[in-house]
């Protein structure tokens, strides 16, 4: 590395794991910090060691419960008010990012209230991977380095060797993402098109496309309930595919996901390490992308371009 400015790297409660994993690609040490917690439930960070004229990166996702995100604002601000140089939030998974839009009338924007609370608590720069919609990087005045999984899912997929690869998106808003890969590897793409019975429910689903004799991989960016991608799993099994496994970002799995996806035709689906999984499934399997952000937080200290890190 060239030389630079003193940098550290510190981490929330439940994204500590990752974090180290960050630290050992790095070469350096995870900071020490300090979170105490009350009988009330609320809690105070503190940091350690000293931070003064230092480049601050904060790894923490901000995934359910809200701690996660009231962890990073507050360790946002000891930094600011222990002098850090800047402050650099990384956030593998962003939260609320899932209401970006007014869907219906007197609704709130969450993700847009989440980039004004990052900000107005002192961030200088985030660094987050595949967000729900890309315009929500102009949710925030700071610059933002917005990294995509299919830097480490398409060297796994092109792995697998699958005879006759068919890539499909979930749903038509999830179109986008799986043409990419579709004309990456040079294969035929399908959609699925569904309606909602309310949020998290799927009432129907159609598949628009021949998926006879392919093996699927079905692209999406977080899985949540599982519901819609096992029913799409089994509408595709049953229209004679040969295999359907599943890739997704964010590995979310809350309430029935991990033994709808055991009980499902799924083959195996496929995460990042965003979000710690603690469920056991046999079918789930998770690739870690630390080494994806400690090359990003060594090309930010080295004021290097990060472009050449995306495989598209």
């Amino acid at each position: 590395m060239s030389e630079r400015a003193p940098f550290g790297v510190f981490s929330g409660t439940k994204t500590r794991y990752l974090a180290e994993k960050i630290c050992a690609a790095l070469g350096c040490p995870l900071g020490k910090m300090d979170i105490t917690h009350f009988a009330d439930g609320e809690f105070a960070v503190s940091f350690e060691e000293s931070i003064r004229g230092k480049v601050v990166f904060l790894v923490q996702s901000t995934f359910p419960n809200s701690d996660n995100l009231m962890e990073l604002l507050l360790m946002i601000d000891a930094a600011k008010r222990a002098s850090a140089k800047s402050i650099v939030a990384v956030v593998p998974y962003f939260g609320w990012a899932r209401q970006d839009r007014k869907d219906k009338p007197r609704v709130s924007i969450g993700a847009k209230l989440v980039a004004d609370l990052l900000s107005v608590a002192g961030i200088d720069r985030l660094i987050t991977m595949d967000l729900h919609a890309d315009q929500e990087q102009g949710f925030f005045d700071v610059p933002v380095d917005h990294l995509y999984a299919s830097t480490v899912m398409m060297p796994y997929v092109q792995s697998m060797k699958l005879k006759d690869l068919c890539i499909a998106a979930p749903d038509v808003g999830g179109s986008k993402r799986a043409n990419t890969y579709a004309k990456y590897f040079n294969c035929p793409l399908v959609l699925c098109n569904k309606t909602r019975a309310k949020a998290n429910v799927v009432a129907t689903m159609q598949v628009i496309g021949d998926v006879k004799g392919k093996d699927v991989i079905i692209v999406d960016d977080m899985v949540d309930t599982a519901g819609t991608i096992t029913k799409a799993a089994n509408i595709m099994k049953e229209q004679g595919a040969n295999s359907v496994r599943a890739i997704a970002s964010h590995c979310i799995m809350s309430g029935p996901a991990s033994d709808r996806v055991q009980d499902s035709a799924l083959e195996e689906i496929i995460f990042t390490d965003s979000i710690p999984y603690t469920d056991r499934c046999a079918k789930v399997k998770q690739i870690s992308v630390a080494e994806m952000f400690a090359e990003t937080i060594r090309r930010v200290m080295d004021n290097e371009s990060i472009s050449s890190q995306y495989l598209i």
